[in-house]
């Protein structure tokens, strides 16, 4: 942890990270793994905007935090098919749609749970195995199939750098995601829209943001370092 976050405030680092954010971009507190005591110190700064990684946690806090509800809740890790419905219970933005099934699955269940979800296609244009998502060429594949999703509200692309790049190779994925963007948009799909990028963490959201990101994605710079 640097000496800066040892020695400010939750309500500190959010309003120094706000003064470096354009208004245009969306800050999303990544509070997983931090606690409910934390998430209400955030949200007395201003937060609005919460990214959990797993459903379960995610709805432990949710029942702690009722007396909060202007919260917007985003998953942002991993979705199991079988974790869907609950995903679709607990969350309005779904960042980590990584899979035409996944998408299908969410779509019937939505019509099911009469909702209609903000999503974004999780996109891998590096190599990683550590990360899901599609390349640029299966996207492309898939966005007719993806386009008959019509209880799904497809809102733009999500992307995480792989470990270990340099600078100027994590400012050009970003770069390429929102060419990217464009691309789709350009096609002009009825049911798929590309207003947002989610692509930046704590340490990278600013050559997001140079990038041209709508959404941050900030957990260790808001509340330090996880235990």
């Amino acid at each position: 942890m640097s000496s800066s976050q040892l020695f400010t405030t939750i309500s500190d680092r959010i309003a120094t990270i706000r003064q470096q954010l354009p208004e245009t971009v969306r800050l999303i507190a990544v509070s997983k793994q931090v606690s409910v005591e934390a998430m209400r110190e955030a949200y007395a700064a201003g937060i609005r905007d919460f990214g959990e990684s797993r459903v379960q946690e995610a709805a432990a806090k949710q029942s702690q935090l009722q007396d909060l509800p202007d919260i917007s809740w985003h998953l942002i890790g991993h979705l199991q098919t079988n974790k869907a419905k609950k995903a679709l219970e607990h969350f309005q933005w779904i960042h980590s749609l990584d899979s035409l099934k996944l998408a299908q699955a969410l779509d019937r269940l939505a019509t099911s749970l009469s909702t209609n979800p903000q999503v974004l296609l999780q996109v891998k244009l590096l190599p990683d195995p550590n990360k899901y998502g599609w390349t640029e060429e299966e996207l492309f594949q898939d966005l007719p199939a993806l386009n008959q999703c019509q209880n799904i509200q497809i809102k733009g692309l999500m992307t995480i750098a792989p470990q270990n790049l340099t600078e100027g190779e994590i400012l050009s994925l970003f770069q390429n995601t929102r060419s990217l963007a464009a691309k789709i948009q350009q096609q002009n799909w009825s049911h798929i829209q590309m207003q947002h990028l989610s692509m930046g963490m704590s340490e990278d959201y600013d050559l997001a943001v140079q990038a041209g990101a709508t959404m941050v994605r900030l957990g260790r710079t808001l509340f330090g370092e996880r235990s």
